[in-house]
């Protein structure tokens, strides 16, 4: 792909990421009907829920491009992998300081370590943030890239566990509005969600694409310096 082509594809990305999120805020704050439960809190809802599914739309991104790289031996993929996976534990951050201010503002706690499905994703979260330690601490490469490209094959197996997490609890902090029977919210309430998670994933997919770029091109510096030395 040319460079001119990314950068379109960034500067797209970004302004679709611009109308999306900044129309999905005002249909959350003003369109969408208030929670009968926990009133005006529950409209952090549409930030929490999308960043959360976007982090791991990120880590599954990193799977797969690690998968790539296993199967094609292509050196591409590592970077894009390592891109994917840091972008995923940016957004991890995002999702846990959300649910926790949700969860202060709902039902006056910060973080209870009894919900399974918040200590699982938290648990993801950490074992995505090793995935750096990992990386760093091998000498740039072949083995260093199949050894993260490994590491976050086996991340992505916590992504459904994580998820499911929520449905299978028996005690609940963190609803469920997502069942068998579809989504358990009003038709306006599940637009305004599906405009803040197209908003969200176009922002991952314009900082996967700057982020991208800006390594390229420090990696093709790198090697100029060398070669000039």
């Amino acid at each position: 792909m040319s460079t001119s082509l990314r950068n379109n594809q960034s500067v797209l990305l970004a302004a679709a990421a611009l109308g999306l999120l900044g129309s999905g805020v005002a249909l959350a704050l003003f369109w969408a009907p208030e929670d009968a439960d926990q009133g005006f809190s529950q409209r952090i809802f549409y930030i929490h829920v999308p960043v959360a599914l976007t982090a791991y739309a990120c880590f599954g991104w990193a799977a797969w491009k690690a998968l790539r790289l296993l199967w094609l031996r292509e050196e591409r993929y590592d970077l894009e992998s390592y891109v994917a996976v840091h972008l995923g534990v940016i957004f991890g951050v995002l999702t846990l300081a959300t649910g926790s201010i949700w969860a202060k503002a709902s039902w006056d706690v910060w973080w209870t370590w009894g919900e399974r499905q918040l200590v699982l994703f938290l648990v993801l979260f950490l074992f995505y943030s090793a995935y750096f330690m990992l990386r760093y601490s091998v000498e740039p490469g072949r083995r260093r890239a199949n050894l993260c490209a490994v590491y976050a094959l086996f991340g992505v197996v916590l992504i459904p566990v994580s998820f499911l997490a929520i449905r299978l609890a028996e005690q609940f902090i963190h609803p469920v509005v997502f069942n068998a029977d579809g989504p358990q919210m009003e038709d306006s309430m599940f637009a305004t969600f599906l405009v803040c998670l197209a908003g969200t994933l176009a922002l991952a997919g314009a900082l996967y694409h700057v982020e991208l770029a800006g390594k390229r091109i420090d990696a093709r510096v790198r090697r100029l310096r060398e070669l000039l030395a």
